[in-house]
């Protein structure tokens, strides 16, 4: 509840800044939640990671068989970019580097589609601070965390966004998608 959103699926995920807290984000997770993600990842035309969480995702998501491939399948598949200045030749399929927000901002005016941001704080953050962003999807965990990474620019701008829609689960995490006005 209080915006955290580092190491949400691991202990080891990111201890960054003593971050001890890894792994918080799955006891929220119930069926209702597991089949946004999915429908969420089908829906993306492409994806878009900053550096770090495209080389866990690289080293994780193209190995993966068994009931985690309906996360994979898409992930694997469709396009992906990856906005860095360092990484110069990625390894998994279908990824394009984009050396800055300005190439960013270009393909988000291409139309091509919706592009989906996951993890990727700083990313993100970045995005949210430049207006690149028009729609959120959340989900909320009933739980605070007190401190780790969080998505929300703190440059003092007022940024407004519609409820667009709501859904609650068994576990009491909330389902949120939100427009930008």
């Amino acid at each position: 509840m209080d915006g955290v959103v580092q190491a949400p699926g691991a202990p080891d995920e990111d201890p960054s800044g003593g971050f001890a807290h890894g792994g918080w984000h799955l006891r929220w997770f119930d069926d209702t939640s597991r089949q946004w993600v999915v429908d969420g990842l089908e829906s993306a035309s492409a994806f878009l990671f900053g550096r770090l969480t495209y080389e866990r995702f690289a080293a994780h998501w193209p190995h993966v068989s068994g009931p985690e491939r309906v996360v994979a399948d898409p992930l694997n598949s469709k396009p992906k970019y990856v906005v860095s200045s360092a990484l110069s030749s990625p390894t998994w399929a279908h990824t394009s580097v984009l050396p800055d927000l300005p190439a960013v901002a270009k393909l988000r005016e291409s139309g091509d589609g919706e592009l989906h941001v996951i993890g990727s704080a700083r990313l993100a953050a970045s995005l949210l601070a430049h207006d690149l962003v028009d729609e959120l999807r959340l989900m909320v965990d009933p739980v605070l965390l007190g401190g780790g990474k969080r998505i929300w620019p703190e440059d003092g701008r007022l940024s407004s966004f519609a409820l667009a829609r709501s859904e609650p689960t068994s576990t009491g995490a909330l389902l949120l998608t939100y427009a930008r006005t």
